[in-house]
């Protein structure tokens, strides 16, 4: 991307990293500007800033989704930004936005409105190269492992184990099954196989987990490709390529320093999504954050169900880190979604009926919320509920949801517009926020380790779902066996689901019950530290709505980029 100004947007002049980096402590061995208005931090950070004091850990969630998202970003950096107003040193951290959907359904993922991480259209596009770095390391492990079968090599491999695939940043439907090996003289074996979106990909969650570079190096040598002939793993580190791949992401380690708007810091690092794998920003940035901030103020991927349950089960148990307060951010529209009253589907504008006041289907769509209050109370968190205000929200239905909110047990309930007022739209909420993360809590994850891998499966889609029992295809029943003969039984669960319902349906609205949770597929990634379960029809590399995101971006003749929004 461009490192001038014609990558930047909004109201605000935004000062040079610098500048943002000083007002941290930070010196200028602690950073490698990356232009103007970005920066990598250096290896080792964490463990320099060792000695100061912790900040407050603050989570942001969400209820159940309509397809073009509910704010949670921008209610994100909206805290953050209002936190940094009332005289806290507040930092945030976020995902870097993947390709797939800022070209297709929801478009850009760095904010919006007075809500903007700058500069803007370099994060939602090739930022810093992180994201090349993740997708360049998996597909060498791919071709690797094509070389090591064509000529024969020890471990023998059992092609028909192998489970590693190739990535790409990008929706491609028709990638996600192919056959590689085609060619008069074939240079790898003719076989099966397919493509993952990088966001998805083991590469990235390792990435995401790793807490420096000695445990990235370790991480990606325990990959396990797949098993021998005597049904043995086979491991990256014996197909001797773990160095090559750390050699290709150790600049992708390092944390990117930007900043929203109004100046507050932020740092975007890795990407993994929320419903197909553990959805949260790196262990590395908020180890940094944590030391530098009075507040780190973190978004997962999704709602309660998904990212959330991953940042306390699986990111916080890794980091050691625990939260002190989690934000639950709803909408008027997302609830009257899940009334069951309107016909919503994906890629399509939504209803015009959606958008009308009724406050019948807030009331029958609020159960949703509930359930959601009801998830986050099981970690013995304080809960927050941000309503995130659109212009056509009547203020009887704002109202409503406030006074559902504090009945069902929200901590507090405050209406926000930061999209279109910026930290002024959430300074009620952020001191809603220090309010509650001033409270003592007990975290604590939903499961022990030492259960058995079909006990926490059913743990989560019993008690966060509210399924009434769990089936396993043949497929997964296999895999749970071998994987715990293996040894691999102690690791957490990361389930792969629809964002758009509590269940794996997304038809099933509002917050249903008595259902029987499908397990299709079981994974191993034993890098990343966790199983990884394929739940009804989710799919690891979507397809394009029927207008991509993509037909709205353009650039002008100075080069500046529009429609990222």
């Amino acid at each position: 991307m461009s490192q001038n100004s014609q990558s930047v947007s909004g109201d605000h002049s935004l000062r040079e990293i610098d500048s943002i980096a000083a007002e941290l402590g930070l010196s200028r061995n602690d950073y490698e500007p990356y232009g103007r208005y970005k920066a990598k931090l250096v290896h080792g950070l964490a463990q320099q800033l060792n000695d100061r004091p912790l900040a407050k850990y603050i989570g942001v969630t969400a209820i159940n989704p309509t397809p073009l998202g509910e704010g949670k970003t921008v209610t994100t950096i909206g805290l953050a930004m209002a936190l940094s107003k009332l005289g806290h040193t507040a930092i945030g951290t976020l995902r870097e936005p993947s390709l797939a959907p800022v070209f297709g359904i929801k478009g850009g993922g760095a904010g919006g409105g007075k809500c903007k991480l700058e500069p803007q259209a370099d994060i939602n596009l090739h930022f810093t190269g992180d994201m090349h770095a993740v997708t360049t390391a998996n597909n060498l492990l791919a071709s690797i492992i094509d070389n090591h079968l064509k000529r024969r090599k020890t471990p023998v491999i059992n092609p028909a184990t192998i489970t590693w695939r190739r990535c790409i940043d990008l929706c491609d439907r028709g990638l996600g099954h192919i056959v590689t090996g085609l060619g008069f003289v074939p240079q790898a074996p003719l076989r099966e196989t397919g493509f993952d979106l990088s966001a998805a990909s083991e590469v990235m969650a390792i990435l995401a987990l790793a807490r420096n570079l000695s445990d990235l190096r370790q991480r990606l040598g325990r990959i396990v490709v797949g098993m021998t002939y005597e049904k043995l793993p086979v491991t990256v580190e014996e197909l001797g390529s773990a160095g090559a791949m750390a050699a290709l992401l150790v600049d992708a380690l390092r944390p990117n320093l930007v900043q929203s708007c109004e100046q507050t810091p932020f740092l975007v690092h890795t990407g993994p999504f929320g419903n197909i794998a553990h959805g949260n920003s790196s262990i590395m940035a908020d180890l940094i954050a944590m030391r530098l901030a009075d507040y780190v103020v973190t978004e997962s991927g999704f709602g309660a169900d998904c990212g959330a349950e991953k940042f306390f089960d699986i990111k916080c148990r890794l980091s050691g880190l625990k939260p002190d307060a989690e934000v639950l951010v709803c909408t008027a529209r997302a609830l009257k979604l899940q009334s069951g009253l309107f016909d919503v589907h994906p890629g399509n504008p939504l209803p015009a009926a959606l958008l009308e006041e009724n406050l019948d289907a807030i009331r029958a769509g609020a159960i949703n919320l509930k359930a959601h209050l009801d998830i986050i109370r099981q970690f013995s968190l304080p809960v927050v509920v941000a309503i995130n205000a659109f212009p056509d929200d009547s203020a009887r239905e704002l109202e409503e949801i406030q006074r559902i909110a504090l009945e069902q047990g929200a901590t507090a309930a405050v209406v926000t517009d930061a999209f279109a007022r910026g930290s002024q739209g959430s300074l009620k909420l952020a001191e809603a926020v220090v309010k509650a993360a001033a409270q003592p809590n007990q975290f604590a994850c939903l499961y022990p380790l030492d259960l058995p891998i079909e006990a926490k499966i059913e743990t989560i889609a019993t008690r966060i779902y509210g399924a009434a029992s769990v089936s396993y295809e043949p497929l997964a029943q296999h895999r749970i066996q071998e994987y715990e003969k293996l040894g691999y039984g102690n690791l957490p669960v990361c389930i792969a689901k629809t964002q758009y319902s509590l269940s794996h349906d997304p038809n099933l609205l509002g917050r249903p019950q008595g259902f029987t949770f499908p397990v299709r597929d079981l994974k191993l990634s034993a890098g990343a530290g966790f199983l990884y379960a394929l739940c009804g029809e989710i799919r690891t590399m979507p397809g394009l709505p029927s207008e991509p995101a993509a037909q709205r971006i353009d650039i002008d003749e100075s080069g500046k980029i529009t429609g990222l929004q």
